[in-house]
């Protein structure tokens, strides 16, 4: 399959790439058939605007990182992300969708639990996106060889589910039924 950018806006002057299938890509494989490919964009309620709260502030980028205007603006926006609201439309929807590993539980080579998020060093870098872009994915049975930054397909039920871990806030959860890795296609 082919793979291109989508650039998605998440805070004024920060842009974020999320690896999206392009519509001209062979189909899924038949294990994940039963599942509806969604896009990251899909998750986020239609109308939200996690800048909102951020406008009339000013120009913060003028300003140093320790003014506490600055500061009091970061606890709003982290505030904001952490309490995004989802796409309730998507509740027990059986979904695909790629993204990148962040493991949670794993026990030698086998990954238990991970958060699934649409960028190369979310969660892994500050901060992290907003809930309604990080998936909270639980597996049935271990899968091996999957490593932090690993970009797979995850086919399962979506469900709107809170959760926080030392990661980030999660606004899904999703039971995954298949993990695969995500492969670009070859150029024919």
């Amino acid at each position: 399959m082919k793979m291109r950018l989508l650039v998605v806006p998440f805070v004024a002057g920060l842009l974020v790439a999320t690896p999206m299938r392009a519509a001209d890509t062979e189909p899924p494989a038949a294990s994940s058939a039963a599942f509806h490919e969604i896009a990251w964009e899909e998750l986020v309620p239609e109308g939200w605007d996690p800048l909102k709260g951020l406008r009339g502030m000013g120009n913060l980028g003028m300003l140093d990182d320790s003014n506490p205007r600055v500061l009091e603006a970061m606890r709003e926006m982290r505030r904001v992300w952490n309490t995004a609201p989802t796409n309730d439309t998507l509740d027990g929807a059986a979904v695909k969708l790629p993204g990148y590993v962040v493991p949670l539980e794993q026990v030698k080579d086998e990954l238990k639990e991970f958060l699934l998020v649409p960028y190369f060093g979310a969660c892994i870098h500050n901060p992290p996106p907003p809930a309604n872009q990080i998936v909270h994915v639980l597996l049935d049975k271990p899968v091996k060889g999957y490593r932090s930054m690993d970009t797979v397909w995850v086919s399962g039920t979506l469900k709107t589910f809170r959760q926080d871990s030392a990661m980030g806030a999660s606004g899904y959860r999703m039971q995954a039924a298949v993990v695969d890795r995500y492969e670009a296609a070859t150029q024919r």
